[in-house]
């Protein structure tokens, strides 16, 4: 098997590693992995049977019954694929973001979805985000990146994107759910959010989508040779 590299980019929710990932993936020509998409398929699903994510017993009971497959479009844009049904939109709402931070935190979900994203990343040029991708999920990764930012600054970016869809937005509200989420993350038993050691701190906060796709480029330039 061909040698394959990882970048691996993790941080709180609405630091902006989704849209940095996808964009140097594409610049780059690797695989891009939205773990936290995962996550909140297996939250949607447990929504649609009435369990709640807080339920450890009914999730393990019905997490069997579930099978998710990513697949890319022809743009290289990531879609999952629950029980053979594209969830994609479906599974970008802010209660189900909260959702999947709770039902992230039961060790069986992560057991079942551990293996399948590493397998990603033996088979693959990938850069994977998420909560513990440096830590747990790809330890050896070739580049970590730590992407965080204020969390008025992600609460802001949050607004103005539902703004933006025509959505209804509360940036007050929105707000309160980042810090509730930042709380579950970094205070979960199981893979709680931090920053590895070997990972470089990337703070978007005063940063511009090219500032910041600039300075990770720079970082993976330094320790992968492409």
């Amino acid at each position: 098997m061909a040698k394959t590299y990882s970048i691996a980019i993790d941080g709180p929710a609405g630091a902006g590693k989704s849209t940095i990932a996808r964009r140097l993936a594409k610049e780059l020509g690797f695989y891009y992995v939205d773990t936290g998409a995962i996550y909140r398929t297996v939250a949607y699903f447990m929504d649609l049977l009435g369990i709640s994510p807080k339920d450890v017993d009914g999730v393990e009971r019905y997490i069997d019954e579930l099978t998710i497959t990513i697949e890319y479009d022809e743009e290289g844009a990531q879609h999952m694929i629950m029980n053979g049904m594209d969830v994609t939109g479906d599974i970008r709402t802010q209660d189900i973001s909260q959702k999947a931070s709770l039902v992230s935190a039961h060790r069986v979900v992560r057991d079942v979805l551990l293996e399948m994203q590493r397998d990603v990343a033996k088979r693959h040029n990938v850069i994977m985000d998420g909560r513990d991708i440096g830590t747990v999920v790809l330890p050896k990764a070739n580049v970590k990146i730590y992407l965080t930012a204020d969390p008025q600054v992600r609460a802001k970016r949050r607004y103005d994107e539902l703004i933006a869809k025509g959505q209804k937005a509360d940036l007050p509200r929105i707000l309160k759910e980042i810090q509730q989420r930042d709380y579950q993350d970094t205070h979960r038993e199981i893979a709680p959010l931090n920053q590895a050691k070997d990972a470089v701190l990337v703070d978007t906060s005063e940063l511009d989508i090219d500032g910041v796709v600039a300075a990770i480029r720079t970082i993976v330039k330094e320790k992968i040779a492409l």
